[in-house]
């Protein structure tokens, strides 16, 4: 009996002790948050992790602007768009390609190419000058993704002329990197949004899904202005919106908006306000709700209806009322 007790006290010590250990080693991991100014707009970060992140994620933006930024000089797309000789690092082939494939599905409705047509309507890396007709038809050779590829780890143009634009991309790009970044430092909760869009991993602080806004389209274009029409709850994946409602300008009367029709060479002029899509990362979202804005309502619903692995949210103009539909698997509670 006595040698039971002292092996039933040497258990009940020894499992104290693995306890303690435990606690110890694996101390209880908190949320921090990370928020500020990057890349012309706003981000906002909650992780869960052991410690704050915030020199890493500061380390993603440098890396996102050194290659993919058309308004930093020494960046890879810059000197892509110069014809400078250039290493391309994996960051910018990784939207290169992606850019490539999402361009395909979208019969040119996504294009990197238009970026000649960006800045000539004011909404680029270039200033704006006067616009004509003429000016838009002598552009338009210079677009088309076919146009440019990816030979023996160089680009290769048609046109020495041609440009690339990331600006439709980059963003839901960033948000990836640096969710990626995150979870290889084993945060394993996270919500990543840079200017409105937005990856996500697991769960909040309460152990509940992350919730997600989408912006109800009024216009503004000093983006101060943010009434929520949807709230989405996500536990994974990306989510990026497009729309014309913040991004334009008003000339002699006549409203010209950001998404450029990459065929036409025309601002899209259509009763699409808003496109918000879902996708298992931020970069694919990013780039096609950019290509709904362009392609409209009815191409974009069908467009989500034939591929499994985009949902899509759209809120559109019926004769003056704001109207919204989206694709079955869109996460929105029934009645709501």
């Amino acid at each position: 009996m006595k040698k039971q007790r002292l092996i039933f006290a040497a258990i009940v010590i020894s499992f104290a002790l693995y306890m303690l250990f435990f606690v110890d080693a694996h101390p209880k991991k908190e949320y921090f948050t990370d928020s500020g100014y990057v890349f012309g707009t706003t981000y906002h970060i909650t992780y869960e992790a052991d410690s704050s992140l915030t020199n890493a994620i500061r380390a993603s933006f440098r890396s996102i602007d050194g290659s993919l930024s058309m308004f930093n000089t020494n960046s890879v797309i810059s000197a892509v768009n110069r014809n400078d000789s250039v290493t391309l690092d994996s960051l910018f082939l990784n939207v290169f390609h992606k850019a490539e494939e999402v361009s395909a599905t979208t019969n040119g409705a996504f294009d990197m190419t238009v970026a000649p047509l960006v800045n000539l309507w004011g909404f680029g890396f270039e200033e704006k000058s006067q616009i004509t007709a003429a000016q838009v038809d002598s552009l338009l050779p210079l677009v088309g993704y076919q146009k440019i590829t990816i030979q023996h780890g160089r680009v290769v143009k048609q046109n020495p002329h041609i440009m690339l634009d990331a600006s439709a991309i980059a963003k839901g790009y960033a948000c990836d990197v640096v969710a990626q970044e995150l979870a290889r430092r084993g945060a394993k909760n996270y919500i990543v949004e840079i200017g409105g869009e937005v990856v996500v991993e697991g769960h909040n602080a309460k152990g509940k899904p992350w919730r997600v806004g989408i912006n109800k389209p009024v216009e503004d274009s000093t983006s101060t202005v943010s009434e929520i029409e949807q709230v989405v709850e996500l536990t994974r994946g990306g989510m990026a919106t497009s729309g014309n409602y913040r991004n334009f300008y008003v000339e002699n009367g006549k409203k010209y908006s950001h998404t450029i029709d990459p065929k036409s060479g025309y601002p899209v002029q259509h009763s699409l306000l808003s496109a918000t899509i879902l996708a298992d990362n931020c970069m694919t979202a990013d780039a096609y709700a950019t290509a709904c804005m362009v392609m409209g309502l009815e191409k974009s619903l069908e467009l989500c209806r034939s591929h499994d692995d985009i949902e899509g949210y759209f809120i559109y103009d019926d004769h003056g009322e704001l109207k919204t539909v989206w694709s079955d698997g869109f996460p929105i509670e029934k009645g709501k």
